[in-house]
């Protein structure tokens, strides 16, 4: 990149200012996390919008980190956020506004520069696909008091993992790598929307009852009235910020919270084809491209590369999306009408899951099997009116 480029960029975009930080401590914004240096006091040039900021404090000989404490900002254009190191607490705190305006002048006048490291704009595509949905309201709605996000206080949860997926991971959290305490008596987790497992209604027995806990659209249709007033891109945004606070923060409790919206999705028969089928369209790419991100080599990992992002347990026999995702694949091989577009994307899935994990979705014969122009069983694809959706990457 040029200098008059470069200088642009460092002048309109935004920054993050982290005085104090620690050598050694891990900090991440979005896709991007790096080990801190002696000169490091922050992140220039980052495309302004919504992103996810997050570290782990270290101990002094850098092998052992505390959990992972995350928050999400919403920069504005050639706006700093400031933050400093609070050495007795061991995480980073705001400053006065007296301070944050005398620190942000200064950043401006290109005083910290050389101190601020470069935003990986090769990478904000990854980023921008992760949290298209994610919006100020929705981190409004869903952040926990103070916007700190991390593990530590979330022991209560912890203890309702069960599949092997959830146990793994609840280890993961508890070795050496996450083993420095953290104090969480002021912190409380996020706002999730409560997502109900079992369906119980008063008046509803037998047969009926059965029927809605095997097909979810109508508790689908309530929640999205009830807790999203309506709005479909609201749920999407809590399913990518759950699985944006899992992955890059490493909260269970986020990921307990993406698990219940991606069962209560694809737990539906009747939306996806009847009355929600741009909505599903729409979860499947967010889905699609979360699985595509996680399952990325970890660029951390020592081992020759051999790991993901996604721990092995994500892979297991007893993976709950293993059954999820062939269960709706093979509902949408025995549909009827199939929108086009949720067609494509279920392809795509569909694929991405036998290529890279190795699944296999067969009943009687392959869903791309199915599609046969001569073939009298195929379903019919509609194109619905609004042709919104943008095709899929290639």
């Amino acid at each position: 990149m040029d200098p008059e480029t470069a200088l642009g960029l460092v002048k309109q975009g935004s920054a993050l200012l982290l005085l104090g930080v620690p050598q050694y401590t891990l900090v991440g914004i979005d896709t991007q996390m790096s080990s801190v240096g002696p000169a490091f006091k922050g992140i220039k040039m980052i495309p302004p919008g919504i992103h996810f900021v997050y570290y782990s404090s270290s101990s002094r000989d850098g092998k052992e980190f505390s959990p992972i404490i995350g928050f999400f900002v919403d920069s504005g254009p050639a706006e700093v956020i400031v933050r400093k190191w609070d050495q007795q607490e061991e995480r980073l705190v705001k400053v006065s506004e007296d301070e944050e305006e005398r620190y942000s002048e200064a950043v401006r006048n290109l005083e910290f520069d050389r101190h601020l490291g470069p935003y990986n704009l090769s990478q904000y595509g990854d980023w921008k696909r992760l949290s298209n949905y994610i919006t100020k309201s929705v981190i409004e709605r869903i952040e926990p008091i103070g916007g700190e996000i991390t593990v530590a206080c979330e022991s209560m949860v912890k203890s309702t993992s069960k599949t092997t997926m959830e146990k793994a991971l609840d280890e993961q959290l508890k070795d050496s790598k996450f083993s420095m305490p953290v104090d969480n008596s002021q912190r409380r987790g996020c706002y999730y929307t409560s997502i109900p497992r079992v369906i119980k209604q008063r008046g509803v027995e037998g047969q009926e009852l059965t029927s809605l806990n095997l097909d979810k659209t109508q508790l689908l249709e309530s929640i999205l009235n009830k807790d999203y007033g309506g709005s479909e891109d609201l749920l999407l945004g809590e399913m990518q910020f759950a699985f944006v606070a899992f992955l890059m923060g490493q909260s269970l409790e986020a990921f307990l919270q993406w698990k219940s919206l991606v069962s209560l999705l694809f737990g539906c028969t009747k939306a996806p084809f009847q009355t929600r089928s741009q909505l599903f369209t729409k979860v499947i790419k967010v889905v699609y491209y979360q699985l595509k991100y996680g399952l990325r080599k970890d660029p951390t990992d020592t081992n020759a590369g051999e790991s993901t992002l996604l721990d092995d347990s994500w892979f297991s026999a007893d993976s709950f999306l293993h059954r999820l995702f062939k269960d709706f694949f093979w509902l949408v091989q025995d549909a009827s009408v199939v929108d086009g577009d949720l067609l494509t994307w279920t392809r795509k899935l569909k694929e991405l899951l036998e290529n890279n994990l190795g699944w296999e979705f067969q009943q009687n014969s392959e869903i791309d099997g199915m599609y046969l122009e001569d073939d009298e069983f195929a379903p019919v694809v509609e194109m619905l009116d609004d042709q919104s959706s943008e095709a899929p990457a290639t």
